[in-house]
């Protein structure tokens, strides 16, 4: 019970498990949500996690009552964490003309960006009365400017990256780090349907060293790998006219049934 805890949304795959891996090998004891609760348990005992230093928590972090019940019961078991990462995404491409589709921009809304504070709710709280911990709410590049076609998925990391900010002021001074991680593009089952060029693709793993270390270091904002963080910026700088005649010939993600 000495070791420090991490409670992780989205370890089911992905970065979300990476990370719940890098956190292992640094002796971390592990808080684990995934809604494929038996997945992420066969993955913790396949790893060979010793029991003691794991839970896993079934949980969706689109349904507010359903994440913070999780975190309720990661306290009640394992104590408070020392770090939280809000993890867990989804991403769907739409188009706005098609009504299905405002549904698919309310459920990305809802698991993306609601789910990141949900997930912080329960601890933010007890953090800032013993004043320490790290959140850590996960973005993406798409945060930066719109993509055709990824209007839901950059709304809510835009929304990530801009929530987190504010959380980082308002914890100011009290002890608590919130730490903003914004991925490139990272070889997960989430960008193995992508249906263009990825530059700078980086394995999960690569990235979960690079995260733990900025995490460790309480960095407010990280973008992994650093060469998109340069992409980034150039991107930021163009002229909307070049910007959206460059963007226009991008192949756009699948849409939900596609």
């Amino acid at each position: 019970m000495s070791a420090p805890l991490a409670f992780i949304t989205g370890a089911s795959s992905g970065i979300g498990q990476a990370l719940a891996s890098r956190f292992a090998r640094a002796g971390w004891r592990l808080a684990l949500v995934a809604r494929r609760r038996a997945e992420v348990q066969a993955w913790a005992r396949g790893a060979g996690l010793a029991a003691e230093r794991f839970a896993v928590y079934g949980a969706d972090v689109a349904q507010v009552d359903s994440i913070v019940a999780a975190g309720a019961a990661c306290i009640a078991a394992q104590g408070l964490p020392d770090v939280v990462i809000a993890n867990a995404g989804i991403s769907v491409g739409m188009d706005t003309a098609v009504r299905e589709d405002l549904d698919v921009l309310r459920d990305t809304l809802a698991t993306n960006l609601t789910g990141v504070a949900a997930t912080f709710h329960p601890f933010l709280q007890p953090m800032r009365e013993s004043a320490s911990g790290t959140l850590v709410g996960v973005a993406s590049v798409a945060a930066i400017r719109g993509l055709p076609g990824h209007g839901a998925y950059c709304a809510s990391k835009a929304g990530v990256v801009a929530y987190c900010e504010s959380l980082r002021g308002e914890c100011r001074g009290s002890g608590v780090r919130v730490v903003t991680l914004v991925p490139g593009y990272i070889a997960t089952p989430l960008t193995a349907g992508n249906r263009y060029s990825m530059p700078f693709l980086m394995p999960a793993d690569a990235f979960a060293e690079r995260a733990f270390r900025a995490i460790e270091a309480g960095t407010g904002y990280r973008v992994i790998p650093w060469q998109m963080g340069i992409v980034a910026k150039l991107m930021r700088m163009l002229p909307n006219p070049l910007y959206d005649h460059l963007a226009s010939g991008r192949g756009r993600k699948k849409r939900r049934g596609e």
